[in-house]
C-alpha cells in the first residue's frame, strides 16, 4: 500500500488533481465505451468489408455539407478509437480490436494495408467473429 501511497503522491506533484480525476474518469468512459461500441460496429459491417481494397464513399447520397460533417465526425471517433487501442495495449481493454475499429473508420491513404496487416493476425479475426457469431450475425470472410 505504500508503493501505491507513493506513486499517487509523484502523480500529484506532476499533475493537480482535478486533472487527475479527469484522466481518471475518460479512461473509465473509454473503456467502457468501446465494450458498449466495438460490438456495435462489428456486427454493422458487411461480411466482406475486409475482402475490398477500393475505397467506400461514405454517405455518397447526401448533400455535401452534410457529408463532409458526418466525415468529420466518423474521422474524429476513429482517431479516439485508434488512439484508445494504442492505449490499450499497455492499460486494460481489446487494445487490438478498438484498433482495428479505429482504423476502419478512418480515411486515410494506406488504410487497407494496415487493417490487413492487423486482420491476419489470428486472435484478431477470430475475437471479431466471435463478437458476430454472439449476435447471430455470418462470420467475416478472410482477407488473403
Amino acid at each position: 500500500m505504500n508503493a501505491i501511497q507513493t506513486f499517487y503522491e509523484e502523480l500529484t506533484g506532476l499533475l493537480p488533481q482535478e486533472a487527475l480525476i479527469a484522466i481518471t474518469i475518460v479512461s473509465v468512459v473509454m473503456f467502457f465505451g468501446t465494450i458498449l461500441l466495438i460490438p456495435i460496429i462489428i456486427i454493422r459491417l458487411p461480411v466482406d468489408y475486409f475482402l475490398h481494397d477500393e475505397e467506400h464513399v461514405w454517405m455518397a447520397e447526401y448533400h455535401p455539407v452534410l457529408r463532409y460533417i458526418g466525415l468529420v465526425i466518423k474521422n474524429t471517433v476513429g482517431l479516439v478509437f485508434l488512439l484508445a487501442g494504442i492505449a490499450m495495449l499497455v492499460l486494460p481493454g481489446q487494445g487490438l480490436l478498438t484498433m482495428v475499429i479505429g482504423v476502419s473508420l478512418l480515411d486515410f491513404p494506406g488504410k487497407r494495408t494496415i487493417e490487413h496487416r492487423l486482420l491476419t493476425k489470428p486472435m484478431v479475426f477470430q475475437a471479431m467473429n466471435a463478437i458476430r457469431r454472439k449476435f447471430g450475425k455470418p462470420p467475416f470472410s478472410q482477407p488473403a
